[in-house]
């Protein structure tokens, strides 16, 4: 039925998230009609981020710097560190507005079924960078799962010998929710609310 490209690019494009073969082709199909003004644009774009975007070596975001915008950021709040699970949680968290602070991004949260452990997540490297960096507050903005719950009392037994405050996001953030799906007012009242964990 497709030529062996058109049968490429609708299966890569259903790996994406929220993407099956149904949404690929259908996503492949408006591409290849609107070849000019989407096709060949996006291609363009895609190739100077693979070339431009880097993984910024404090926190863990993603910028075309080696060291991010908000850990460059003289108004942001160097002596709050707040650690999140994934690059999607730090962006959501940066729309509610309400956080001032810097980021630490895990990559990910600790799951003894998936074999993920402390040293896959960077949590020594964060436990490092927090008794040398002189910071006063750890906010734990990981997403109120199993796992992340797991990984958040982890984090709060590695710290709890620090002299440092340590919070966590506070009610309006449901069990089982992921911070990247949640309300920008959501996020808000939870940064806004936040307590000792």
């Amino acid at each position: 039925m497709f030529g062996q490209e058109i049968q490429q690019l609708i299966f890569l494009l259903s790996r994406f998230p929220g993407l099956g073969p149904r949404s690929g082709r259908r996503l492949a199909l408006h591409l290849l009609k609107k070849k000019e003004t989407t096709l060949l644009p996006l291609i363009h774009t895609l190739q100077r981020a693979a070339e431009a975007v880097k993984v910024c070596s404090e926190c863990g975001n993603l910028d075309t710097s080696p060291v991010c915008s908000i850990c460059t950021s003289t108004k942001r709040d160097s002596k709050v560190l707040c650690v999140v699970e994934e690059i999607s949680d730090l962006w959501a968290l940066e729309r509610s507005g309400e956080y001032h602070g810097r980021y630490f991004v895990l990559g990910g949260k600790l799951s003894a079924i998936s074999g993920v452990k402390p040293e896959d997540l960077k949590i020594p490297f964060l436990v490092n960078k927090i008794k040398t960096s002189g910071i006063t507050e750890v906010v734990l903005a990981l997403n109120p799962t199993l796992e992340g719950q797991t990984t958040l009392y982890y984090i709060r037994e590695c710290l709890e010998n620090l002299p440092l405050k340590i919070t966590g996001l506070a009610h309006g953030v449901p069990m089982g929710g992921e911070l990247d799906y949640l309300d920008d007012a959501t996020l808000t009242t939870a940064m806004m609310r936040r307590q000792v964990v």
